[in-house]
């Protein structure tokens, strides 16, 4: 089934069932739904409940050597902050403050805490708590109480010393099921990070449609990123709806001391050491062209693009990324594609041409161009994509050197139909494992519809 069909038929399928989980998987800006049929999946009803302030397990964001971002869901306005420290009991903790310098943050929505002048490969313990405020005006302000989260949580920084393994999801849709199976499964592997490939969202207008995604899911497993730490490659549908665009006010930028001022506006890439893997993470963007009327002139993917090719180059060189033994890049939307009628997402003006099957981008040979030979250059053996909803692995070749995985869907139902399956047996949801043993980076890739393992793929050191 095609991406836009499942997207489309999700959404008849909630009308017709009343399904929560399925409502939000419509495709809002393929086919026009109406955009606002997912704010009204997307509230969080923790927040009216019982009068808790804090009704967020918290999410550990941009997962880095030397910083950790804490994120977390209120009910009223607030002031959060976070304690860490390296004893188990907090007896050495050290409360940071959510906000930067000048002034402390102040949210009804959503806590974000940036923890800095971490130490590379070490444990942290964390609480997170939040201050409830009264603000009437810049003269009238005050605090009404204080509340703790109970429980203290644990994080290991990334950096040289860490384990070698990381897990990778992508294209959830707000699918609750097969998120509720990645989610289980990355628990039972406990990696050291997980990268959120792209797609986590449909198009979402409201801020609670966000803090339902990330903070609030309808999964039994709330706490899912309060340990183990994520990172996000944002796909097509991640910068969709109003709220989308600045998607920060749910999942952090890394603070502006962690950025060179060139790349002010790259707070999504990345660029990690965790043991002997070198991760970097790159944003495919939009998979329409900014000269396509849908989006009115109010996209800006093409200078977005080749901004990062400076990041790129600069990040490559890094001493600690240039000494690790195993590269692996991370993005959304596929930098190769051997089907000849497939978009490659330089079909101007429009993306219209009667050679593809899509009037979008179903690979990306403008970002290939740009970024493959500075990847190459670094021996980058394996790049990471998703936005097909359909796993695959491209091995490597004489003129491409490097292979690509890319993961599966959130197509659950379709793929357990009889001829559906029959028709495309690659069409599940995907939790990607990459772990260095015995000194070879070995992937896994893990059949959420099935439960079983697809496939394992080894590398050899660069």
């Amino acid at each position: 089934m095609k991406r836009r069909e499942f997207l489309k038929n999700t959404a008849l399928l909630a009308v017709a069932t009343g399904a929560p989980g399925v409502a939000n998987a419509a495709g809002l800006i393929e086919k026009h739904v109406d955009a606002n049929a997912s704010d009204a999946i997307g509230q969080t009803p923790d927040q009216t409940s019982d009068g808790r302030l804090i009704v967020s397990a918290p999410m550990l964001q941009n997962y880095a050597e030397t910083s950790m971002g804490v994120a977390f869901a209120v009910s009223d306005m607030a002031n959060g902050y976070v304690v860490y420290g390296e004893k188990p009991d907090l007896s050495d903790g050290r409360k940071v403050m959510c906000g930067g310098y000048r002034t402390t943050d102040i949210s009804d929505k959503v806590i974000q805490v940036r923890l800095t002048g971490l130490k590379p490969s070490t444990t942290y313990y964390y609480r997170i708590g939040a201050d409830r405020i009264s603000y009437k005006g810049g003269y009238n302000m005050k605090i009404l109480g204080t509340e703790d989260d109970g429980r203290i949580y644990r994080f290991t920084s990334a950096g040289r010393k860490s384990k070698s393994h990381f897990c990778v999801i992508n294209d959830t849709h707000v699918q609750w099921e097969p998120i509720r199976r990645a989610v289980e499964k990355i628990a039972a592997l406990s990696p050291q990070c997980v990268v959120w490939n792209g797609d986590a969202s449909n198009s979402e207008e409201t801020i609670e449609a966000q803090m339902r995604i990330y903070l609030t899911p309808s999964i039994e497993r709330r706490d899912y990123a309060s340990e183990i730490p994520y990172l996000f490659c944002p796909g097509n549908h991640d910068s969709r709806g109003m709220a989308n665009r600045h998607l920060e006010r749910v999942w952090m930028y890394r603070q502006p001391e962690e950025r060179n001022s060139r790349d002010w506006d790259l707070g999504r890439n990345f660029a990690v050491r965790m043991g002997d893997i070198a991760m970097i993470g790159l944003d495919t963007a939009e998979d329409k062209l900014d000269t396509n009327p849908i989006f009115a002139g109010l996209f800006n993917s093409k200078a977005y693009r080749e901004a990062q090719v400076a990041w790129l180059r600069d990040a490559l060189s890094q001493k600690e990324i240039a000494s690790a033994p195993y590269l692996v890049a991370f993005c959304h939307i596929p930098l190769f594609d051997s089907d000849p009628t497939r978009n490659p997402g330089d079909v101007s003006p429009a993306d219209k041409d009667p050679q593809y099957t899509t009037d979008f981008a179903m690979w990306q040979r403008t970002c290939a161009q740009m970024w493959t030979p500075l990847l190459e250059k670094a021996r980058c053996q394996l790049i990471i994509t998703a936005h097909q909803h359909c796993y695959r692995y491209d091995a490597p070749t004489k003129t491409r050197p490097w292979a690509q995985i890319v993961g599966g869907g959130p197509e659950m139902v379709t793929a357990d139909s009889g001829e559906k399956l029959k028709e495309k047996p690659q069409l599940f949801p995907t939790v990607i494992e990459g772990e260095v043993v015995g000194k070879r980076l070995r992937m896994t890739i893990h059949n959420l519809r099935t439960g079983k393992v697809q496939e394992t793929i080894e590398f050899k050191p660069r």
